[in-house]
Formats: C-alpha cells, structure tokens, sequence
C-alpha cells in the first residue's frame, strides 16, 4: 500500500525544502514568500525546523494569508509585506502549494481564496517553486478543478456573463458553516470557473483578467515554476530544476 496523500504532502514539502537548500536557493538572509494551504503549511514547518537547528539564519517571510501568518507567528518566522523598506516589492524565492499542474508547469491556485495574495508574492518572486502531491498532477487544466476568481460583488452578474461568453461555467462559491459566498481575505467575492474543453492557460488568464470587476484569477502561467510532485511510491519528481 502506497503512501496516503497526507504522508505525500509532508514528504513533498520536507524534499523540496532540504533540497532547495542544498542547490542554495533557500539560504540565510533571503527574503521568501510563504505560500497557504495544506501542502504549504507543511514547508513553512519544515523551514522553521531549519531555522531551529541553526542551518538557516535572518529569514524574511511574505505571507499570502492569514493561515500563513498565524503558522509564522507559532514557528516565530518574522512576518513582512511586500511594501516594506526591507522587502522592497520583490523577493528571492516564492513556494507554494497548487490544486493542479500541467506538464508545461502551468497550474491552478485558489482553492484556499488566497490565490490574489498568493500572485502577488509569487510573481514577484525570482523563483517560484511549486510543491504537490500525486493527486494534482493532470495533463491539463481547467476542465475539473474549478479556476477561481475573485470580483468584485457588486460586478457579479456582468463578470459572470462575460466569463460565459469565453465558455466558462461559473459558480459563486458558498461559505462552509456560513451563510452566503465566501468572502476573501480582501473583502471580495469568488466566482468558481470550468470549461468543457482544456484551455490556453497563458491566454485564458489575460483574458479573464481583462474583464471589469474582476480583481485576480487562480491561473498561473507566467512565472513557470520549479515543480515538486509525491508519489505514492514514496518518490518525488522533480520538474525544472536547472
């Protein structure tokens, strides 16, 4: 019986971190950006166990949510913004989990709704490593896992008829133990888009970007990432690491 997708993601996490460390793009001094979810939360435990043992020093964190900043708190990792004089709007390296990831390396984020803070730290990033288990791996994107993206509330019905109109099907996305849609961590609303056939990623996410009211979507194409994946086999492949 292989792995379960639990002992995936810690081993995933736990590989990419030794293993960016070693190649020296995780090193003392750097500023990173801390990605969410439940991939992302076993990295940030891992970094901070590096920081423990003294092979790390002065690290500089931009978090992408709340999630991420209590867990940064508890492992006492310091917490900065992007506009902060130290960080000065760019950062050494990003990682971060993702929903789904295409052999071209392109994936969808925002499972979480984090997915406007999680762009921003990570194209602003030099490096943006993605970490996931077996089950992310797809040979395309936008067909199952939904693409997220966050509107403007009082724009909903345009975006939403502008989003048919590039094939979408849109869903507002529900609260869990709440009534009404989820609310980001921005104050905005999520609609939930599929298509019935794979889609130009780099295209589709300028396109929907291009939309009034819409403030981000969950494609990610234009940093193209170092990808980790698990497998059950307990191996991890490793994709675009130079």
């Amino acid at each position: 019986m292989g792995l379960s997708q639990a002992e995936q993601k810690t081993l995933v996490a736990n590989t990419a971190i030794d293993t960016l460390i070693e190649k020296g793009l995780i090193f003392s001094g750097m500023k990173i950006g801390l990605g969410t979810g439940s991939t992302a939360m076993p990295a940030v435990k891992r970094l901070a166990e590096h920081l423990q043992n003294g092979d790390l020093k002065d690290i500089k964190a931009v978090v992408t949510s709340f999630q991420t900043q209590n867990a940064c708190q508890d492992y006492g990792i310091p917490v900065y913004s992007l506009n902060d004089r130290i960080i000065a709007g760019s950062l050494d390296l990003a990682i971060d989990g993702a929903d789904e990831v295409e052999p071209a390396c392109n994936c969808i984020k925002g499972g979480g709704a984090a997915h406007v803070r999680e762009k921003l730290v990570e194209y602003n990033s030099k490096i943006f490593v993605v970490i996931a288990d077996s089950s992310k791996a797809v040979e395309s994107i936008g067909t199952k896992f939904p693409v997220p993206v966050e509107i403007i509330s009082e724009a909903r019905i345009p975006v939403t008829n502008a989003l048919n109109a590039l094939g979408a099907s849109c869903q507002l996305r529900e609260g869990v133990r709440k009534c009404g849609p989820v609310i980001t961590d921005n104050g905005n609303q999520i609609l939930d888009c599929t298509w019935k056939e794979p889609i130009n990623v780099a295209e589709m996410e300028d396109k929907i970007n291009g939309i009034v009211g819409v403030v981000e979507n969950g494609l990610f194409s234009k940093n193209k990432p170092i990808v980790f994946i698990s497998k059950e086999d307990g191996s991890v492949e490793i994709r675009n690491l130079k």
